[in-house]
């Protein structure tokens, strides 16, 4: 039976590597928006976090598309795009507990979010692409 996985298993072992993403949203007037971010894969999602106010979770929390590309570290040339549909999963002390996962993960300090107000959202990946040049 084929993988029905809207991520193809390569792209899920680089997903796993430490890179940043840039995550791109819908402003109201219909422009894009776009930030660096932080993310965890959870099966055939990311999750993403920040802190309640931002214009990006703004976006989302209003329209949920979104579009996501992640540059190689160790190849320049080398990126992922993803789309998908991203949804509010968490809040409060459970927002908290996914920054300070991110954090960990990305060397930062978890301690330096206490006192925050966080947001998770859940991206659930629709299509993939993968590009070398």
């Amino acid at each position: 039976m084929p993988d029905s996985s809207p991520i193809p298993d390569d792209a899920r072992s680089f997903l796993g590597t430490l890179n940043w993403a840039t995550i791109a949203t819908l402003n109201e007037d219909g422009s894009p928006h776009q930030a660096v971010i932080w993310y965890l894969v959870d099966g055939d999602c990311l999750l993403v976090n920040s802190r309640r106010g931002r214009r990006w979770p703004r976006n989302l929390e209003r329209d949920g598309r979104v579009s996501l590309a992640i540059q190689d570290r160790s190849e320049p040339e080398h990126w992922v795009g993803l789309r998908g549909r991203a949804r509010l999963l968490r809040t409060g002390d459970d927002a908290m507990r996914d920054i300070a996962a991110m954090a960990r993960r990305y060397g930062g300090d978890p301690d330096a979010f206490r006192g925050q107000d966080r947001l998770t959202f859940e991206i659930r990946i629709e299509r993939t692409f993968e590009y070398w040049s």
